[in-house]
């Protein structure tokens, strides 16, 4: 082993404003990359720096945090304001590392432990980072609460309550068989025994979306498990593996380890299993897998298909959903959004423009119930999310424009009736030069030239009808747009040709250095809903939608020739917003 790296102590700021802690061990010889190490709950950057050193990866900065609420980082010990802030923080964290060290992120490993696991395993599936390789020890994908109903009487007193804080069951014996390591665990003042009961039930939905999920993850993936682990259950770690898409993909379980695998006392060959996997996936290129032709073969197709298929009426999943829809006929009788649906399709620029506006109304109070019941479903608040994200991108795109003192032309494709456009816009500090929004629904045209001259943008911007998947049309647009926008379109279609032709006439539509923002779909609760009973502006026919990977839907917009830059994505992990460069060059 080499001798004791030394460490340099920093911070980088979150999107938040909050300067979190982090400990870097520079490389010793020529750089190759970097590894990037998470703690467990509750514990903190300094529990892990030991692998610095016996991982013996002399070419690699290695990189350890302390995540917010931990260690040396501030906020209220074991909070968090939702996991997803952890996630996000992940990728902050990564872009500060590029920024700052000049390591790129396909450059970049990750080895990550129980907690920090499971938030790096969340980071991959909806960030899609270009990693070179995750290492996954025993993520707490289910932790074992030992009282009965625990996580029901957790979710009842938190409703009753609001947050509170939920001590450890933990005694550093369950967690290593290392003395040393148990003894600096029980006395060390950095580490929290409590966590936020907020974060501890994300812990549980974002571990079962990821598990289940795992299919659509080609990342090169190592798990180590424990085979005594007094903390967490085994199984979803187990359906993880076997489900990850990845064609590189090892798993190995330590028989006597406890839960702590990376800090157990004969963790030896654990970590040597760790550093000839980092060592292996840098020895050759980077190779990410192809998801070009997702959209014939693979995970999304096949349930993509499954959701298309039509069942018996006389099954009792067909009779379960002739009952919904039946119950969905009644309920647009009395409320205006489900007839709304129910007239111009579910997906249409009409629905989404009153999602957005989010007032419910109908016919008498029952109306008004039903209205609101149905403004508050899962994805229609996820749509709401996607909105805010829009406008913050397309802000952040405008300003990037101001600072290069490029011309802020504006270019939506597929607009609806444009609200999140011009919402944006009205708080950009400088007026955009110049606006076209495009929609194919003369309806949506017609009620989008209503609004734009309802917002005084009569003089600088028009509202035409136009074909989002026309490809020579989306080229011969001039001039060149500074800042491009298509949202919530390439979630409908299923096919990888239109897009792609939609993406090439939009990389010509858009200036050299320009922007593009992008959405996507990766996940959603409520598919087979959706698909039973809900309708698209298509001539009525079943929402039928096949998701997107965002690892695909990034490969398909970097193929076009654009640069992703950054990402937002919901709390439930439904929509996320993209804003990318178009690359010089032809």
């Amino acid at each position: 082993m080499s001798a004791p790296r030394p460490v340099l102590d920093s911070t980088f700021t979150t999107h938040d404003s909050v300067a979190l802690f982090y400990r870097h061990w520079p490389a010793t010889g020529p750089r190759q990359g970097a590894v990037l190490l998470f703690h467990r709950g509750h514990e903190h950057s300094a529990r892990m720096g030991h692998l610095a050193n016996e991982l013996d990866l002399p070419d690699f900065d290695i990189f350890a945090w302390d995540a917010r609420g931990h260690g040396r980082s501030p906020g209220p010990r074991g909070y968090a304001p939702g996991l997803d802030f952890t996630v996000r923080d992940m990728q902050t964290f990564a872009d500060h590392i590029r920024s700052r060290h000049g390591i790129a992120l396909q450059d970049m490993a990750v080895v990550a432990q129980s907690v920090g696991a499971v938030a790096a395993a969340a980071w991959v599936h909806d960030y899609a980072p270009p990693l070179r390789c995750q290492v996954l020890a025993a993520p707490a994908f289910k932790v074992k609460l030992y009282v009965p109903l625990a996580r029901p009487g957790l979710r009842l007193w938190q409703a009753l309550r609001g947050n509170f804080f939920v001590t450890s069951y933990v005694k550093a014996r369950f967690l290593t068989q290392d003395a040393a390591r148990q003894t600096d665990y029980e006395r060390d003042p950095l580490i929290s025994r409590s966590i936020s009961v907020n974060i501890l039930l994300e812990l549980y939905a974002v571990a079962e979306r990821i598990v289940a999920d795992a299919a659509t993850v080609t990342l090169p993936t190592q798990m180590l498990l424990s085979g005594r682990d007094w903390v967490v259950h085994p199984g979803p770690q187990h359906a993880y593996f076997e489900a990850l898409g990845s064609p590189v993909k090892e798993r190995h379980v330590f028989p006597d380890f406890y839960h702590d695998t990376l800090g157990e006392r004969d963790r030896a060959p654990a970590v040597a299993a760790v550093r000839r996997f980092i060592s292996e996936r840098f020895a050759a290129p980077p190779a990410p897998v192809d998801l070009g032709d997702a959209d014939r073969q693979g995970p999304t197709h096949d349930e993509a298909a499954a959701l298309a298929a039509p069942l018996s009426p006389f099954s009792a999943r067909g009779l379960y959903w002739a009952a919904t829809r039946a119950g969905l006929r009644f309920g647009a009788l009395l409320s205006t959004g489900l007839k709304l649906g129910r007239d111009t399709g579910f997906d249409s620029g009409s629905t989404l423009d009153y999602i957005y506006r989010n007032q419910a109304t109908g016919r008498g109070p029952l109306g008004r119930l039903i209205d609101r019941t149905y403004l508050d479903a899962i994805g229609w608040r996820g749509i709401r999310e996607r909105k805010r994200h829009l406008e913050e991108l397309i802000l952040r795109a405008l300003a990037r424009l101001a600072e290069e003192g490029s011309p802020a032309r504006v270019l939506d494709i597929a607009a609806g009736h444009g609200r999140y456009v011009l919402d944006a816009v009205a708080a950009a500090p400088v007026r955009p030069a110049a606006l076209l929004l495009r929609d194919f629904s003369p309806r949506n045209v017609a009620a989008g030239r209503t609004l734009l001259a309802e917002r005084g943008y009569a003089d600088i911007g028009r509202f035409e009808e136009g074909d989002a998947f026309d490809r020579q049309a989306l080229a011969a647009l001039t001039p060149q747009a500074g800042v491009a926008i298509v949202s919530g379109l390439y979630e409908l279609f299923p096919d990888n040709g239109p897009v792609r032709e939609s993406l090439t006439g939009l990389a010509a539509a858009v200036a050299p250095g320009g922007y593009l923002i992008y959405t996507g779909q990766p996940w959603h609760p409520q598919l087979e809903l959706i698909a039973r009973a809900l309708t698209s502006h298509r001539e009525g026919r079943p929402w039928v939608m096949r998701r997107r990977s965002q690892a695909e839907l990034d490969q398909l917009v970097a193929a076009a020739g654009f640069e992703k830059l950054e990402q937002r994505i919901d709390r439930w992990g439904i929509f996320t917003v993209s804003l990318a460069r178009r690359r010089p060059g032809p």
